[in-house]
């Protein structure tokens, strides 16, 4: 047995203002507080799977260690610990978060470190042969926030198939998912598959990103029938049903926890030519578009470019919709609001952009329902029989109550 099946998981039960590696601030993080401990913070469990080896960290600015007056970004803490990182792998948006959703990420090298910086969002999105050359480990280090369309679970699942076809082992520090107290939503279609939604799972799916890598292996969705070398790193302390509140935004558009809590509903607009609050600062907490009806809505607002959205939908316009802003934690994925927006087109042909809705939604049924006035009550009823599917499956994965 290897010393990596060693230290496979065993189940002992977390995120993040953007911020330059190393920097240190808010005193008495939220994860401290509750004592929900991450898994970059329980050292001891994986710096002996690191020393002495050559190590490539997939990583961005939610990779962090806690502490008491602050945190420190992982690559920084990795090396105060002699570990030899060679390269870091950086997902969409970037190494520090702050390149616009889609936005071609660029290599480069880390200001701060030194280190080579290898774009996931840019020529490729899989680790190539040649860049995992050398390497002995590769560390996995990034916030999910539990929605299938997110792209960090699309760069998981490349970066273990990468590191299996190379025979390098992966370790995953696992984070908590605030969104993973429901499973809920369209399940992907298989002939809808892409970076949007690699696997036939729900749009919100209730698992941690290290139950969900453990999935990816036991379910054999890695190419060619391959299984990585994992080692998950447990969160401690943590239950599914946990509200758990990001120090740092996950990606630019995800500012707070009202975002993330309605991003798998506001997110389905992605598809649309509704904007949902890009090019403002609520984003995913508000929707509109200067085609809506303005004699239906009370609230209106205009979309400027800003930090994470240069070119927002509906830029310069005033925005009819609503504002959600105020809306409490969800327990489900909604359909109220896109119903809402569709029903108050007043040019309908306007509304959806087909096939991003369709790699949104992972199916062509939603978008059909819509058009034909179905009612959410109607259409929620058939996604049931996938999600009691699905719930199946789940469960041999948990790591958490």
């Amino acid at each position: 047995m290897s010393i990596f099946s060693i230290f496979k998981v065993t189940v002992l039960s977390l995120c993040f203002c953007f911020v330059s590696c190393g920097q240190k601030q808010n005193p008495k993080p939220a994860e401290e507080r509750r004592g929900i401990v991450v898994a970059a913070n329980r050292t001891m469990d994986y710096l002996p799977l690191l020393q002495d080896q050559k190590v490539g960290v997939v990583a961005n600015q939610t990779s962090v260690v806690f502490h008491s007056d602050g945190y420190t970004h992982l690559v920084d803490s990795l090396l105060s610990h002699n570990i030899a990182i060679k390269k870091v792998f950086a997902p969409e948006h970037g190494f520090r978060g702050k390149a616009d959703a889609g936005e071609k990420v660029s290599d480069g090298v880390d200001t701060k470190t030194g280190l080579p910086i290898i774009s996931l969002y840019g020529k490729n999105r899989k680790p190539s042969q040649e860049q995992l050359q050398g390497l002995d480990i590769v560390l996995f280090d990034i916030q999910d926030v539990g929605v299938r369309f997110y792209t960090y679970i699309a760069t998981l699942q490349l970066v273990m198939e990468a590191c299996a076809e190379a025979n390098v082992p992966l370790v995953l520090l696992d984070r908590p998912n605030p969104n993973g107290h429901y499973v809920d939503g369209p399940t992907m279609a298989p002939e809808h598959t892409s970076f949007l939604g690699m696997n036939e799972i729900p749009l919100v799916y209730g698992m941690t990103i290290g139950e969900y890598a453990q999935m990816i292996n036991g379910e054999g969705w890695l190419e060619n029938d391959l299984k990585a070398d994992l080692t998950v790193v447990p969160l401690e302390n943590y239950h599914h049903e946990s509200e758990y509140s990001l120090s740092i935004r996950p990606s630019p558009n995800l500012p707070n926890d009202t975002a993330i809590t309605l991003y798998p509903s506001l997110g389905l607009f992605e598809g649309t030519n509704i904007n949902s609050g890009r090019g403002t600062e609520f984003q995913f907490q508000r929707y509109g578009a200067s085609f809506l009806d303005s004699t239906a809505y009370d609230f209106s607002y205009v979309p400027k470019p800003n930090f994470g959205s240069k070119y927002p939908k509906e830029e310069g316009k005033t925005c009819f919709g609503k504002d959600l802003s105020t809306h409490s934690r969800m327990q489900e994925v909604s359909l109220q609001w896109l119903i809402d927006a569709y029903q108050n087109c007043t040019d309908k042909s306007r509304f959806f952009n087909t096939s991003g809705f369709t790699k949104h939604a992972g199916t062509s049924t939603l978008q059909q329902q819509i058009e034909a006035g179905r009612s959410e009550a109607e259409i929620k009823a058939t996604w049931q029989k996938d999600l009691n599917r699905f719930h199946s499956v789940r469960k041999k994965y948990l790591l958490y109550p």
